[in-house]
């Protein structure tokens, strides 16, 4: 597989019928749910899940996403998703990018770039990342990505 950036975290995914819109292809919105699920499997990969979220009364919540559509996805189309942590600040914004292969054929359906920041669940607040937050997401990240 030819990805973006190396050492991908990558999920499998499967084009549903329930997927597909009345143009006949994966609808837009249904790709902003597959890069959610990305996102938060590789989290809990990183031992960042919604339990320990709750616990430490944080959250990483989306502000930007930045999407290109590159090719259409149809049903039944086996796919994998890749993301990577590119960017953070170590106190309220981390980035992630995104790249969306069906392996058939190598092409490249998406890529896109999600922005989060910091937020305290109590109060829905910016609030700096915990310890953990650093623990967990530091070494994930790719240095030089940008």
């Amino acid at each position: 597989m030819s990805w973006d950036l190396a050492t991908p975290f990558i999920i499998d995914l499967r084009v549903a019928a329930d997927d597909i819109d009345g143009l006949g292809h994966a609808n837009n919105a249904v790709y902003v749910t597959w890069l959610e699920r990305c996102a938060w499997r590789h989290s809990q990969r990183l031992g960042l899940d919604l339990a320990e979220y709750r616990r430490l009364d944080r959250a990483m919540a989306v502000v930007r996403h930045e999407i290109d559509y590159l090719a259409a996805a149809y049903e039944d189309d086996e796919l994998q998703l890749a993301t990577w942590i590119v960017d953070w600040d170590q106190r309220l914004k981390m980035t992630r990018r995104f790249q969306l292969v069906r392996p058939s054929d190598g092409t490249t359906l998406l890529r896109a770039q999600t922005t989060f920041v910091c937020i305290e669940l109590s109060t829905g607040r910016p609030k700096r990342m915990p310890g953990e937050f650093i623990d967990g997401y530091g070494p994930a990240l790719m240095t030089g990505a940008l």
